[in-house]
């Protein structure tokens, strides 16, 4: 962990926190923290801040906690995901969190097997603590919104809306010319919406339509990637466009 986190509801109204569960046991035996000893910390969806160590008592920790005045912006790229195989979607969460995704939507696909929405991966008792993993190891707070949904085409038709000017569409396709980079500048989008399909690909009926909503194709010519990897490879191509974008 290179951030504790803690939900508002444990911070006292004194500003300290008493913890005896698997944080407290990293801070003692990973940290060797010891009473007046700082410790990077933060609110789930709220602002990072210090922890100075009160007092290690058994298997107890107690801090003494400072926020900043604010939180972390909330990362600037939405993924769009056709679900894969549950035990790949339970590798992702916690990476997802830690690249940093804002909303996470979930969704069928023609070549998503159906049995993969009953998995209790999808459920916020499973995916829930990930995320906190992945936002712990990349010194973020903000948790990203997770949304579950069983037909991509009301989803991209009626719920996501019309593209707006500051939204870039990403369409993840192996075939594409188009690179991440050249439809980010081309966009001048502050905000991207990447849409990674099934290990299958996107049928030709799911690119059409997801083209006609303002999706542009984006490949990294010339490999194909299973989806997990692409996720990654995609997201990192996509922070470094707006990033660079964004200081010129």
């Amino acid at each position: 962990m290179n951030l504790i986190l803690f939900s508002r509801r444990e911070i006292l109204d004194a500003g300290t926190v008493a913890i005896d569960d698997g944080r407290a046991l990293h801070i003692r035996n990973v940290l060797k923290a010891g009473p007046g000893l700082p410790i990077q910390i933060g609110i789930i969806d709220g602002p990072r801040g210090l922890g100075t160590v009160r007092s290690v008592d058994g298997s107890s920790v107690t801090l003494d906690c400072a926020f900043e005045a604010s939180r972390p912006s909330l990362p600037a790229v939405d993924l769009l995901l056709a679900l894969p195989r549950p035990k790949v979607m339970k590798r992702l969460w916690a990476q997802l969190a830690a690249i940093g995704v804002g909303r996470i939507l979930g969704v069928n696909a023609a070549r998503v097997e159906r049995q993969y929405f009953d998995t209790h991966v999808l459920s916020p008792e499973c995916y829930r603590p990930l995320l906190i993993e992945g936002l712990q190891q990349a010194r973020d707070t903000r948790l990203p919104v997770v949304s579950i949904h069983r037909r991509l085409k009301v989803l991209v038709e009626d719920e996501l809306g019309e593209p707006g000017d500051q939204a870039a569409r990403l369409l993840a396709d192996p075939t594409a010319r188009n690179s991440v980079r050249s439809a980010v500048e081309t966009s001048r989008a502050e905000r991207c919406l990447l849409a990674v399909g099934p290990e299958g690909g996107w049928t030709d009926f799911e690119r059409e339509m997801l083209h006609a909503h303002g999706f542009t194709s984006v490949g990294m010519r010339p490999r194909a990637l299973r989806s997990d990897t692409a996720c990654i490879a995609l997201l990192t191509l996509v922070h470094e466009a707006l990033a660079d974008a964004g200081s010129r």
